[in-house]
């Protein structure tokens, strides 16, 4: 089963619509796909993957191999509510907690912030485009995340060690994600990434040439009343080496109010007589204006 990938490319051409209809699929049916030519420094996205993975090596890995976690799973098989992973969180907006981290070199601070300044500009042509396929308009997404301070966003940057039983334990645990838009930059040789559709565990393949890989969270799904979904996901462990995940999360602020956007909303709390006497009016007509009518009519208008 292959995933949904979207050419940003194919937007300014012959090809836009063919695109926005996949995109619009890719939401609704799926809750991932995969970005190319997404515009993002590819040097940058190389610089910020190898830094890190510095990063781990010199500070992390030997902590991890010798955490109480890693001892339960290899010498126990204990794996009750335990998840194979090393990672750390970094707050970008509305504050960046990013000096507060402590042993990341100055070299990865600037560059990771680099990186995000560019990828919050596609987390937001994104959430635009989603919205023309929604119907709504073109800032709908990003003022419903805005709250008093704008857009919450944060990277979690995990490794997912080498694991010698990766039989006994998850990297990381099946859950969908809370926020509103993820975006991936992954392991361009170690897999593990896992999503549930239609039925079955679609594996995700590692990311050749910074592709970009996405999936929408819970916000997203309460946002547009259902249409775009949430998808389940897993991370499985590998003997044959450590996978890399940066994952950034564009959400709503703290104080940001969510609900499903009014437009999207079908028609709720009418007596099935008015219906009926605004269908036999209109039953050759168009039935999304016939819910227009009755949303106002709900609603006092």
């Amino acid at each position: 089963m292959e995933i949904p990938v979207i050419d940003i490319n194919e937007l300014d051409g012959e090809k836009r619509s063919k695109t926005m209809a996949l995109l619009h699929q890719a939401c609704e049916k799926w809750g991932f796909f995969q970005i190319e030519n997404h515009g993002i420094d590819k040097e940058l996205m190389d610089k910020v993957k190898q830094l890190v993975n510095q990063h781990y090596k010199e500070n992390m890995k030997k902590r991890f191999y010798d955490s109480e976690i890693a001892k339960s799973v290899e010498n126990t098989g204990n794996t009750t509510n335990i998840d194979w992973e090393s990672t750390f969180f970094i707050w970008h907006r509305p504050n960046s907690n990013i000096d507060e981290i402590t042993c990341l070199s100055e070299d990865l601070r600037k560059t990771m912030d680099g990186y995000i300044d560019q990828l919050i500009n596609l987390a937001e042509k994104l959430s635009e485009l989603m919205c023309e396929n929604l119907g709504l308009e073109k800032g709908y997404i990003r003022e419903a995340f805005t709250g008093s301070k704008g857009p919450s966003v944060g990277t979690k940057v995990a490794k997912y060690p080498q694991c010698h039983n990766p039989e006994l334990v998850r990297g990381l645990r099946e859950h969908t994600d809370a926020g509103g838009i993820i975006l991936l930059l992954q392991d361009d040789k170690v897999p593990g990434l896992e999503f549930f559709n239609d039925g079955q565990w679609v594996e995700i393949p590692p990311s050749k040439n910074n592709s970009i890989f996405i999936n929408t969270g819970e916000q997203l799904e309460v946002l547009t009343n259902g249409m775009y979904k949430s998808a389940l996901h897993r991370v499985m462990t590998n003997k044959n080496g450590s996978r890399l995940s940066i994952a950034t999360f564009y959400n709503p602020a703290g104080d940001a109010i969510i609900s499903p956007a009014p437009k999207l909303l079908y028609p709720n709390h009418f007596r099935f007589q008015d219906y009926l006497n605004l269908y036999a009016q209109t039953k050759f007509g168009d039935k999304g204006t016939r819910f227009e009518s009755m949303k106002k009519m709900t609603n006092g208008h």
